[in-house]
């Protein structure tokens, strides 16, 4: 069963402006599978996960050009970096957009290699897996804090309560797991992961240790929607800090974490500068940290860590899907004051907070006003050019309905993102 993708028109659009798109993301998210439904009947489709078309590819990749002619879909192009300048010759020549499709899953092997070969020719898009909207089989938008925005897509969206919600966050995002609900989520996860570790780490240099960045991703899980200590992680996972940072920076780039960095503004004179890192997909984050069922993980101890995390991936989503970076920020002070999500779009900051109570009273908003000097910098002694706006808060919640805090602020439910 396929699962339309709100990424579909950005992926259009792209194939329209650029000779070759590439599409990249973690494994199992449905690339090869959009690109096949997006597909015109003359494009031709080769998989370099096939030993012989890798061996022709890398062996002869000018003969692979004349055999393959465009336009082509080349699946896991990460396996045969040696086609990319060839791929350069052929769309300068043609001069045609649209001709090559990649895709490819291993982005710490493939960037370098594709920035320097394909420059100024290549529309680069980021799939993750399903949100929530997609699951629902709703449309998808960027997530703002509009309230006009809000109440427009209210009408559309179908409500969830808590237990819905946390099937979601226990689940996670990877389509076939909605392809078939008896599927066992433990054993599933179970061979991604080890699929993961053999397929996309095994090859790294840094990685020597198979069962150490196991437990080093373990480390991670346990530490989603939480401020990033090298120290610590380290420590706990008995491997260097330097290592820390080379394995969590496999993690970013395989887009199995995403790193949050701190709002910066020189008017703002307490901010801390420690990144805070999110599990995107909140169910290989469950199955790692070993929990049992959404019930289970709803009354746990981590229940509010997986919250945030599963609204910050939704609303992280919501932008990959529409081919834009995530204007995600979050702040935090040395008086331990926090914001859990700053938007920063058109010199305006939007400050968010994550609860998951239903209820979580004007104590959510309480720390928005941290932001004020920003809107007149010259009274703190700081240039104009650092002066913001702030825009409408929300405090994302299990709130039942859009309702307003006060003039600026909103309780926005969840299962709106």
């Amino acid at each position: 069963m396929y699962i339309k993708r709100a990424i579909e028109d950005s992926i259009i659009k792209i194939s329209k402006s650029f000779p070759v798109l590439l599409m990249t993301g973690p494994r199992q998210v449905g690339k090869t599978t959009l690109l096949q439904h997006l597909t015109e009947p003359e494009r031709t489709y080769i998989t370099l996960d096939d030993p012989d078309m890798r061996f022709l590819v890398k062996s002869d990749p000018a003969l692979f050009m004349q055999r393959y002619t465009p336009p082509v879909i080349i699946d896991e192009i990460q396996y045969a970096p040696e086609i990319l300048p060839y791929i350069k010759m052929s769309v300068d020549r043609s001069g045609r957009k649209g001709d090559f499709w990649l895709t490819g899953s291993q982005m710490f092997h493939m960037m370098k290699n594709v920035s320097e070969s394909l420059a100024g020719r290549v529309g680069i898009v980021n799939l993750q897996g399903l949100s929530s909207s997609e699951i629902n089989g709703v449309p998808s938008e960027p997530f703002t804090t509009s309230p006009e925005r809000l109440m427009s897509r209210i009408r559309a969206i179908k409500k969830m309560n808590l237990s819905e919600i946390y099937e979601h966050i226990f689940r996670g995002g990877l389509p076939a797991l909605y392809a078939d609900n008896e599927i066992n989520l433990e054993t599933f996860y179970s061979s991604y992961f080890n699929s993961y570790l053999q397929r996309d780490i095994k090859d790294l240099t840094q990685v020597a240790d198979e069962m150490s960045f196991y437990n080093f991703m373990v480390a991670v899980a346990a530490r989603t929607a939480k401020p990033i200590i090298y120290d610590e992680l380290a420590k706990d996972t008995g491997v260097s800090a330097p290592t820390a940072k080379k394995w969590l920076s496999i993690l970013v780039s395989s887009h199995i974490v995403a790193i949050v960095q701190p709002y910066q503004n020189n008017v703002l004179k307490r901010m801390v500068k420690t990144p805070l890192l999110h599990f995107l997909d909140t169910g290989l984050c469950a199955y790692l940290l070993k929990w049992g069922n959404a019930e289970i993980l709803e009354r746990g101890a981590m229940a509010g860590a997986f919250f945030e995390s599963w609204v910050f991936s939704e609303i992280y989503k919501s932008y990959l899907n529409d081919a834009k970076e995530p204007p995600i920020f979050y702040y935090r002070d040395k008086d331990k004051k926090e914001i859990d999500l700053l938007l920063m779009q058109n010199g305006t900051l939007y400050p968010i907070e994550v609860k998951k109570s239903a209820s979580p009273g004007t104590e959510a908003i309480k720390h928005f006003k941290v932001l004020n000097p920003v809107t007149e910098p010259e009274r703190f002694g700081s240039l104009n050019q650092h002066k913001m706006e702030i825009g409408t808060g929300a405090v994302v919640c299990m709130t039942s309905d859009l309702l307003p805090i006060d003039k600026k602020n909103w309780y926005v439910p969840a299962w709106l993102i």
